[in-house]
């Protein structure tokens, strides 16, 4: 009797003596080739067209699909920020301070953010220079948004910003285009707003920290931002750090800038300036100004949207309290 007819009768396999079917090319298979390449190759067990072929066309798609959801989620965002209103009526406009060192690029934030919503590069020259010679306040207003832009901070020994100054524009006491000078703001000057309202206030303290140089900033400088930030808990206004030119820190982030938030060596710098400026960690958002780009990107937009669309909802969340205890010391 052959050996054929000593098989079960359900037998359903190939004959006796014909080859295997290659079977089809699973993740385990593809991890099992790489590692006995380039031998298994070359015996032909998986095919080597048929491998790079399963690997370069899950890459491609996953590539397709990951765009897909980054352009989604830029769409939504932008959608969400365009449409979003205000919880109180006592304010149309919610305000930002940005606040740090000169060169840390808080004007290229600005622009990154004009950037993202306008479709179309905005291009500070002085920003884009570093270079700064009088310190002054300045204010771009988009949407129901206004983001307050105090320029050419320095040592308050070297014709910088006073520490009072900063503080003032917290309390909403300063009016746009003031000069700053290592003099503070006096209660007589016609820039000086004596009884300012909610709506005149900073409603969010956003540090604008270079990712590349925060080990290398002075000890005096940073004393300089705690004061600011205890003056800015005394009062409840809501802080964060953006931390910028993560590109300059970590060059290999431009390779794959959808992964910066995975990167070890990212959540590293974060808990540094967790540490060296006292602010949680979950309120550090690294991101990405455009300085170099001749083009719009969709992974940029998505960083400064997430990190707008995050301190926009601490600034809401602000000035209801803030609306709440005044309505309820007039009763």
């Amino acid at each position: 009797m052959s050996a054929l007819a000593k098989r079960p009768t359900h037998y359903t396999g190939p004959p006796i003596g014909a080859q295997p079917e290659t079977p089809p090319p699973t993740a385990r298979n593809i991890a099992r080739t790489q590692q006995r390449a380039p031998r298994a190759i070359a015996n032909g067990q998986y095919g080597e067209y048929r491998t790079q072929n399963y690997i370069s066309h899950n890459a491609t798609a996953r590539s397709g699909e990951e765009t897909r959801m980054w352009r989604d989620g830029q769409d939504n965002m932008i959608n969400d920020l365009k449409a979003f209103k205000m919880s109180s009526d006592k304010v149309n406009t919610l305000h930002f301070l940005l606040y740090g060192p000169t060169g840390s690029g808080k004007s290229s934030v600005i622009d990154t953010i004009k950037t993202t919503f306008k479709g179309r590069l905005f291009i500070n020259f002085l920003a884009a220079s570093e270079i700064s010679d009088t310190s002054h306040t300045k204010c771009d207003r988009l949407l129901p948004f206004a983001f307050h832009d105090i320029r050419g901070l320095e040592k308050e020994d070297r014709n910088g910003v006073h520490t009072q100054d900063i503080i003032s524009a917290l309390e909403g006491h300063m009016k746009e285009g003031y000069e700053l000078n290592p003099i503070p703001l006096s209660k007589d000057n016609p820039y000086y707003i004596k009884h300012p309202s909610l709506n005149d206030q900073i409603h969010c303290l956003v540090n604008v920290i270079p990712a590349d140089t925060i080990s290398m900033i002075k000890d005096d400088f940073i004393q300089h931002m705690k004061k600011v930030r205890e003056e800015a808990s005394r009062m409840g206004i809501p802080q964060v750090v953006f931390m910028t030119r993560v590109d300059r820190a970590f060059p290999l982030t431009k390779k794959d800038l959808r992964s910066i938030y995975k990167s070890r060596k990212i959540r590293e710098k974060v808990r540094e300036c967790s540490m060296s400026l006292g602010v949680p960690v979950n309120c550090i958002f690294p991101v990405w100004n455009y300085h170099e780009e001749t083009e719009i990107k969709e992974e940029i937009n998505c960083l400064m949207l997430h990190a707008l669309t995050k301190i926009v909802h601490f600034a809401d969340d602000y000035i209801v309290e803030r609306s709440e205890k005044q309505t309820s010391f007039k009763f």
